[in-house]
């Protein structure tokens, strides 16, 4: 069933621990900011399966990642339907900014360190066990290649420890408004087509076999975005947005990993000079 993402918008429960606290005046701000954004802009959002996201308890929400909006996007939708809030993962560079990183601890979002993520993965464990939505880009990055890569198994690692469900959430079209190497005008970001898909979620044993979990998860992943992309509206054929094997000229999969692979070449480099 197919629905638009404020079309099944429910009233606060009041539960202690289901993420909708009165009492964050950051996150409120940040969620009017975003919804002010995606007016202005006229995006028309749409939602498949949207009962599947929960209105209390914990969960891990492992969603795909083509856009740096992405997460504003989930947000936005999570918001409008039950008002909870989501703690995403977020590199540990981006609390350095002074603005961001206010904004990011203001919303108790939770800072990772590329080189040693411990700190986080328990933070992240506990925020699941008090019943808080836990928002994982499995991907690890931004994807310009518009194809769900292979997944890293901290989401799944992550809801076996808490004892959670992982949901699979797929956003296409958010990459349109802004996305690696491409910044479109105001004018080719208005009224864009941005589309939700929810997975059945997955339970998540124990003593789950992360690695087999993981590849589930990926092939969820995909399935949703298929579906997304089969149904999108707008004709991806010749456009910068498309992946290649729908007629785009996104890069292919192998492409995008050589770029990729470069890129952090040069930043470690980077890193290493100045130690």
């Amino acid at each position: 069933m197919s629905t638009s993402a404020g079309g099944a918008e429910s009233k606060s429960s009041g539960l202690k621990s289901s993420g909708r606290q009165s009492s964050e005046p950051i996150y409120a701000t940040a969620i009017a900011a975003g919804r002010g954004i995606f007016g202005l802009l006229r995006v028309k959002p749409g939602t498949t399966e949207l009962s599947r996201l929960p209105d209390s308890g914990g969960a891990v929400l492992a969603l795909t990642h083509f856009g740096y909006l992405d997460f504003a996007l989930v947000e936005w939708m999570m918001w409008r339907k039950n008002k909870r809030h989501i703690r995403f993962l977020a590199k540990k560079g981006a609390f350095k900014h002074p603005v961001v990183g206010r904004l990011l601890r203001g919303m108790r979002h939770i800072s990772v360190d590329m080189t040693d993520g411990a700190v986080a993965y328990s933070q992240a464990v506990a925020a699941l066990k008090q019943g808080e939505v836990l928002g994982v880009f499995p991907e690890g990055g931004v994807n310009a290649s518009f194809t769900v890569r292979a997944l890293k198994s901290g989401a799944v690692r992550m809801a076996s420890e808490a004892g959670v469900p992982i949901i699979p959430v797929a956003v296409w079209g958010g990459h349109r408004l802004l996305t690696k190497n491409h910044r479109p005008s105001v004018r080719q970001a208005s009224r864009v087509h941005v589309r939700f898909a929810i997975g059945e979620p997955l339970v998540v044993p124990r003593q789950a076999d992360a690695a087999k979990l993981t590849l589930e998860l990926h092939a969820s992943l995909q399935a949703l975005v298929d579906g997304l992309q089969k149904s999108y509206p707008d004709d991806g054929h010749g456009q910068w947005w498309q992946p290649a094997h729908l007629g785009g000229t996104a890069p292919t999969p192998e492409q995008a990993a050589v770029v990729e692979a470069e890129r952090r070449r040069r930043k470690d480099a980077r890193a290493a000079a100045h130690e």
